[in-house]
């Protein structure tokens, strides 16, 4: 299959990744796939006609089918870093749970008590590399302001994404759910080949462009 974008160390294919195997020659697993939980963006706009209109903004994001399914292609001991959320059941075989505090989360209008600033992270498989550290990756960006400067409802940011590929085990990372491009962008930065595989046409356009930066962010 033809890449929709290559260089020395990343190239990005444009399709459905249970359709596009070039990813699955890579050696470890780094992605954020569809959580299950039918995400709708806009949900938490300050503008309530917005708030009322949002509706699933990721695809494949009713049920963990496709996450399963990828997961299944991968195999079952292989090394995969998955982000996931905990309102849907964990995927099998993970070996250790990471925690992303988003520290520069905004409340929005969620009329609840207390609002979400953490996503689980799951470790599969083996072979991690460097000295121990906590299992709990802070960030501090406004969070509110990412989808909107980098296009994408989801993105997340390239330095964690460098802090997790730096723990992962030598070798080609593979995203299938490549989104924003951040986990490219990171290996990149890294000096670590990647594989990608993304869905949506306009996203990849935007990781196209961030890849062709001098200095990925």
């Amino acid at each position: 299959m033809e890449p929709y974008y290559r260089d020395e160390l990343v190239t990005l294919y444009l399709g459905d990744c249970r359709e596009v195997p070039e990813w699955l020659e890579a050696d470890v697993l780094v992605t954020d796939p569809p959580y299950g939980i039918a995400w709708p963006a806009g949900r938490l706009h300050s503008d309530r006609s917005k708030r009322d209109q949002a509706v699933q903004s990721i695809k494949g994001d009713e049920d963990t089918q496709v996450r399963d399914d990828v997961l299944a292609l991968w195999g079952r001991d292989r090394p995969a870093v998955v982000f996931g959320s905990w309102r849907q059941p964990r995927p099998d075989r993970v070996k250790h749970r990471l925690i992303w505090h988003k520290k520069g989360r905004y409340p929005g209008v969620s009329p609840h008590p207390f609002y979400a600033v953490e996503e689980e992270i799951y470790l599969i498989g083996s072979g991690w590399v460097g000295k121990p550290t906590p299992n709990v990756f802070t960030t501090d960006e406004p969070r509110h302001m990412q989808p909107r400067l980098i296009g994408h409802p989801t993105p997340k940011p390239v330095p964690l994404m460098e802090a997790l590929i730096a723990k992962c085990p030598d070798g080609v990372i593979a995203d299938p759910f490549a989104g924003s491009g951040a986990t490219l962008s990171a290996a990149a930065n890294l000096g670590r080949q990647a594989v990608g595989v993304e869905l949506e046409e306009r996203y990849c356009e935007i990781i196209a462009k961030r890849l062709s930066q001098p200095v990925l962010a």
